[in-house]
């Protein structure tokens, strides 16, 4: 199979997912109840955050999910582009692990596994090392291609 069409459906997969479940919890694909929507609002998003960093305060817990909700988007947004992708991928990395640490710690480590989150950290550090990203903003400001 191509790498450059692999790594192209990596990075859109990864970059729609964090996009598209940030965007939810401010309620931009509808209110909570909808059958496509997860939280719908902020207040459902957050109960479950706190829920997954229960072993947390109260006040961290919230500050950290306000953080993770605009890397998410932030990182959804620059995958979709293909601008910083390595960076982006690398935060994208670093966030999904401690997510997967989170959920193992409040839920026991097959939360983390059934939800492919340790598989999501995975494949964003493999999409970090990669030497180029073909399709990208990146490759028109370096004026490479494969």
């Amino acid at each position: 199979m191509n790498k450059a069409i692999t790594q192209l459906y990596l990075r859109l997969a990864m970059g729609s997912g964090f996009a598209i479940l940030g965007l939810d919890r401010l309620g931009v694909w509808g209110p909570n109840g909808k059958p496509w929507v997860s939280w719908g609002d902020w207040r459902h998003f957050s109960a479950y955050a706190h829920e997954v960093m229960g072993f947390l305060p109260w006040g961290l817990a919230e500050a950290l999910a306000v953080i993770a909700t605009i890397a998410e988007i932030s990182i959804g947004i620059l995958l979709l582009l293909g601008l910083f992708t390595r960076q982006a991928a690398i935060a994208s990395g670093v966030l999904t692990a401690g997510f997967a640490v989170a959920m193992a710690i409040s839920y026991g480590i097959t939360s983390p596994i059934n939800y492919s989150v340790f598989t999501v950290s995975a494949a964003s550090f493999l999409l970090s090392v990669q030497p180029m990203y073909r399709w990208s903003i990146d490759a028109l400001i370096n004026k490479k291609s494969w």
